[in-house]
């Protein structure tokens, strides 16, 4: 046969790779994975007893003691100036008379905290468990 164009052939078929199957199978791998380090991780929380809101028209607290930081170090016992000294004492006498004695930590907007932690420092030391951060800023002594 001199000339045909045609190559002859030998009944053999070339190989394929179908690439729609292999999609498949690597999404339904990564499917499997996924739910399975979902299903892995343990969620672990810490109980927490969140402040109940108070009405704002009830009297105050009588078993609540303010203490305010300002700006220049000087202390504020329920709007009262108060030195640092005696804080400690004022506090030991806030638990000898009060049961259940509280204290609210709060702050002018420019009290430092080094003396905010020193007050923190002494209501520790007096032993009241009961203590706040007030989170909102308030003007100085009120």
């Amino acid at each position: 046969m001199a000339g045909g164009g045609a190559r002859p052939t030998d009944g053999k078929k070339k190989a394929r790779i179908e690439i729609i199957p292999l999609i498949d199978v690597i999404f339904f791998l990564l499917a499997t994975f996924v739910l399975f380090t979902l299903s892995l991780s343990r969620i672990v929380s810490v109980p927490v007893q969140l402040p109940v809101a108070t009405p704002s028209n009830q009297p105050p607290d009588p078993d609540l003691v303010t203490l305010q930081v300002s700006d220049t170090g000087t202390y504020y016992w329920n709007k009262e100036p108060i030195s640092a000294n005696d804080i400690g004492p004022q506090l030991v006498s806030l638990k000898g008379r009060v049961q259940t004695p509280r204290v609210l930590v709060t702050g002018d907007n420019r009290a430092k905290f080094g003396p905010t932690v020193f007050a923190l420092d002494q209501i520790r030391k007096a032993g009241i468990e009961q203590v706040s951060i007030q989170t909102t800023v308030s003007t100085t002594g009120k």
